[in-house]
């Protein structure tokens, strides 16, 4: 059977999902290696997330900020623990200004900085620095702050959008009064996450906690979405992490309680970045394909004529406008395609890019007043009056966002194995053919083989499902 991607994702899905990401047009690599280029279609589904997502955020109570770029090598240096995560990915700057390099030719660095910056890899330091100024008393808290960013963490295997160097993302910093309000703010924020995975991304996930091993840098708690790709590997989706009085301590975040005595905060961390794009890829995609969820497609509806030489283009394109106001009348995304190129190269050019819907339009469905539609998740075509399509197309993005979930919930579901001892989950892995994770008991993870079993498979323990109350861990490979 014929695909529009080439090779399919049995052949070899690494590839398969390059290819995609060309085929819709969404992304290529940059001249500065590690970094990409987000094209528009690509950064179009950014901007959905984006605005699904911070809708959520406000409705927690935090308020949208904006803090440096660069971040002064002495603020990272006050959490040991936090700098030996991520010094092996810090891009540091050193100078300030170029000049003329007369012996070599070409410019060179020049003006030393006193004190070096990195470029952030991620905000604690330099927000915790804000908070120690900005919170003096319990009735100034709890302080709730995100902000929507670039980070650097310098990539030694970059794969568009899945592991770039640098990447787009939000990050929350709230500050608490107390460990129990702190943790309580970090599960929250993950089932806003899961809220937007389930009812946005139709994506579904296992909630859980990172073993101490996988905790984020200077974190007591580190809460994730561990969801699965069509390979079976697992994708970290987003996590939220219980910061405790860590970043207090190294920050001085304090405050004055109720009876006047000063306290450390608590504060939490919690981010979600452009990679989860790669993961609706890899969750939703096909052989034909991108296939996006409804509510991130920025053309949720394409129009596209037909136009023979025996029809009249304004009666086509007046049936095509005439359908599309109706739409939009309903703040649906539609999107006429009057690209003067073959009507099978745009349609499956919108296949390709995963468009839920298309409709065509020709000179007999004008006078007769007809559309044709498909579905992306189907592609059988269907025929309807105009008004019938307009009237069920909430209905049919419905369907389509439940199909997609559906499926990879079976997914998921069906790929999911338990083994007893560290043998089980060794024969699992030997035999190729096996795919997804192993549920395993908590208590293997002490067991002398377990790392080297690790190392053997490239395994990583994924998280401690909630669903399991801590008794047992997700293993498995990933992303």
């Amino acid at each position: 059977m014929k695909t529009a991607i080439n090779p399919t994702r049995a052949e070899n899905f690494p590839e398969w999902y390059q290819q995609v990401i060309a085929a819709a047009d969404m992304a290529e690599n940059s001249a500065v290696r590690g970094c990409m280029i987000i094209k528009p279609h690509g950064y179009g589904i950014w901007e959905l997330i984006q605005r699904e997502l911070d809708n959520r955020i406000k409705e927690e109570g935090v308020q949208n900020a904006y803090f440096p770029l660069l971040i002064p090598l002495s603020y990272m240096s006050k959490e040991a623990e936090h700098v030996d995560g991520f010094a092996k990915e810090c891009a540091v700057v050193t100078h300030h200004r170029l000049e003329e390099d007369k012996e070599n030719g070409g410019l060179k660095p020049a003006g030393e900085l006193t004190e070096p910056y990195i470029i952030r890899p991620t905000s604690e330091t330099i927000i915790g620095e804000s908070f120690s100024k900005w919170i003096n008393s319990y009735r100034d808290l709890p302080y709730k702050i995100n902000q929507w960013a670039n980070v650097m963490r310098w990539e030694m295997r970059p794969r568009l959008f899945l592991r770039t160097s640098e990447f787009l993302w939000q990050e929350g910093h709230n500050v608490l009064a107390t460990a129990e309000a702190s943790n309580k703010d970090a599960r929250r924020h993950l089932d806003v996450y899961y809220d937007l995975f389930e009812n946005v991304l139709a994506m579904p996930g296992i909630c859980g906690e990172k073993t101490d091993d996988e905790r984020f840098p200077g974190a007591i708690h580190t809460y994730t979405v561990e969801s699965m790709m069509q390979d079976g590997k697992a994708l970290q989706a987003s996590t939220s992490h219980d910061l405790g009085q860590t970043f207090s301590k190294s920050a001085n975040i304090q405050f004055q309680d109720e009876q006047g005595e000063m306290q450390l905060a608590h504060t939490t961390s919690w981010g979600l970045s452009t990679r989860v794009i790669g993961g609706v890829i890899m969750m939703h995609g096909d052989d034909d394909g991108l296939r996006l969820p409804p509510k991130i497609a920025p053309q949720q509806i394409v129009i596209i004529p037909m136009i023979k030489k025996d029809a009249d283009p304004k009666v086509v394109m007046d049936a095509c406008h005439d359908l599309a106001a109706k739409l939009k009348a309903k703040n649906i995304r539609v999107f006429v395609d009057e690209k003067d190129i073959k009507t099978s190269d745009k349609i499956w050019g919108w296949v390709k890019k995963g468009a839920p819907v298309r409709v065509t339009i020709g000179g007999r469905e004008a006078e007769n007043n007809q559309v044709e539609y498909a579905l992306r998740t189907s592609n059988d075509k269907q025929n309807s009056t105009p008004d019938e399509f307009v009237a069920n197309i909430d209905g049919y993005l419905t369907d389509i966002h439940d199909t997609l979930y559906n499926e990879a919930k079976a997914f998921l579901d069906n790929n999911i194995h338990d083994a007893e001892t560290i043998f089980d989950l060794i024969n699992f892995f030997r035999k190729k053919t096996n795919i997804g994770f192993v549920r395993m008991p908590i208590a293997l993870l002490n067991d002398p083989k377990f790392e080297e079993t690790c190392k053997e498979f490239s395994l990583t323990p994924r998280c401690m499902p909630f669903s399991d109350n801590g008794d047992m861990v997700i293993v498995g490979k990933s992303y």
